[in-house]
């Protein structure tokens, strides 16, 4: 299921109706097990997906492995932006992603979206867009 709102819905939003920011949930379901596995590829996914939506990066990125191998267990990231963060959860028993970007900077969720499905090579995804404010 793909609910996202257009690139011009947001730029209206922002510039007429005063939202405050912008979040995008993420869910990708049947990524592709080496690429969810590999923190340098998920560190490679972060530093691309700010550079396709024109956000800077503030401070270090931490990726960590949370939670058991055997349940919940996979590979957890987060990026603070200038304007806000990004933050993606990975497990490993259902080769799924949950990433989650919210900014008071206005970018194109679609293209969040759709570049994330095609990085992680997911068979299909579920989409939430918010405007705050």
């Amino acid at each position: 299921m793909v609910e996202v709102l257009k690139l011009g819905d947001v730029d209206a939003a922002f510039t007429e109706g005063g939202a405050w920011g912008l979040s995008t949930s993420i869910d990708l379901h049947g990524c592709d097990p080496q690429l969810i596995r590999d923190p340098e590829m998920i560190k490679r996914y972060i530093d691309e997906l700010c550079d396709l939506i024109d956000m800077k990066p503030f401070g270090e990125m931490e990726i960590v492995y949370f939670g058991e191998k055997n349940d919940n267990g996979g590979y957890s990231v987060v990026q603070f932006i200038e304007t806000s963060l990004i933050s993606a959860h990975f497990v490993d028993r259902t080769n799924n992603g949950y990433i989650d970007v919210f900014s008071c900077k206005p970018y194109d969720p679609e293209l969040v979206a759709k570049f994330s499905k095609e990085f992680f090579r997911a068979d299909d995804m579920r989409v939430h867009t918010l405007i705050r404010g």
